[in-house]
């Protein structure tokens, strides 16, 4: 029986890169995309199956950022699979980015400045806005929307006999005093995106807290520093051009500089092969490339309180009941 992945935000970027990959690895896998636009998705699963004329793709229209979305997204995949074994959880957002370009020059010419480029700490602000179901869009679509997408999928990810996993793209941004339990929507501050990956990873501790016993576990990686539409967003495609030279050279120094999808997804691949109950849900997995072009795994520890993520976890439980409760007195007036 082939095991089923599904991938959301699989049309573009690391994402696609992904879908590539794992067909490479293994052409028995069945994937399914997850994508908010299907003729774009139909696209990508007709060039996959070019390339790997064994496997099986399908399609199914999700848009992390509208829970109804996710709510049809999630029916259509239960009624196409029996269970999942890998749940990747790759969609997500960095709303008009803007670039602190005095912090950019100063950290250039100062001792931090690898550090600066890998995980872009202090040099970033987004102009966040709310969704049509009443939240901050960034927080809905790197988080909650996945976090809805898991609770609809329970059935098919929990079988203690053979354990299925979740592999959430975080990033080296996640920056704990981003995040506050008591605005964790992070309506009030002005880096939203690292709030959503700081939460990504206290969600990814609480999951496997939760959930390890009946055969579902998460982990989280950061596919580095990646030219993908969404650093196109912060600065232009030739600007990063001209910088190129410069995070190759870097390269040599750190191994954050992965650039390219194809190296960003290293870690998600690792992932594919790992016993999920060997790996430590307190670690973070880096993908990273040496200065002469090497692809590796590096792990490193989270600077996560558990205690923090358990109430984090029975937060998200009661805003998961409140948006249930409105939807179907929606749904019920229509």
């Amino acid at each position: 029986m082939r095991k089923v992945a599904l991938i959301t935000g699989a049309s573009s970027g690391i994402g696609l890169a992904l879908c590539n990959r794992l067909l490479a690895e293994d052409e028995e896998l069945h994937l399914c995309l997850a994508c908010r636009n299907l003729s774009k998705a139909g696209a990508v699963r007709d060039a996959l199956l070019a390339s790997h004329p064994s496997a099986e793709v399908s399609v199914v229209q999700m848009d992390v950022s509208s829970l109804r979305s996710v709510v049809q997204g999630a029916k259509e995949v239960k009624q196409k699979f029996q269970r999942l074994d890998y749940l990747y959880l790759n969609a997500g957002i960095m709303p008009n980015p803007q670039l602190n370009i005095k912090a950019f020059f100063s950290g250039i010419f100062s001792r931090n400045v690898i550090h600066m480029f890998s995980t872009a700490e202090g040099l970033l602000t987004q102009n966040d806005k709310v969704t049509a179901d009443g939240f901050q869009e960034v927080f809905e679509t790197n988080l909650f929307g996945h976090f809805i997408l898991i609770r609809e999928l329970e059935p098919l990810l929990c079988h203690s006999d053979s354990p299925s996993q979740l592999i959430w793209t975080s990033s080296r941004n996640a920056k704990k005093s981003n995040f506050s339990l008591e605005d964790i929507q992070h309506t009030k501050g002005q880096e939203p995106y690292s709030s959503s990956k700081y939460a990504t990873d206290l969600l990814n501790v609480a999951l496997n807290r939760n959930f390890n016993q009946k055969g579902l576990y998460s982990s989280v990686i950061c596919p580095g520093v990646v030219l993908t539409n969404l650093t196109y967003g912060i600065l232009p495609p030739f600007v990063w051009t001209l910088l190129l030279p410069v995070m190759w050279l870097l390269r040599f120094f750190a191994n954050a500089f992965t650039l390219t999808p194809y190296n960003g997804a290293e870690a998600l691949v690792w992932l594919f092969h790992q016993k999920p109950e060997s790996l430590n849900p307190l670690t973070k997995y880096l993908s990273s490339t040496t200065g002469f072009g090497t692809n590796y795994v590096k792990d490193q520890k989270m600077d996560i309180d558990e205690d923090t993520a358990e109430k984090f976890y029975q937060t998200l439980l009661d805003l998961e009941k409140r948006v249930r409760i409105t939807m179907e007195k929606s749904d019920h007036l229509s």
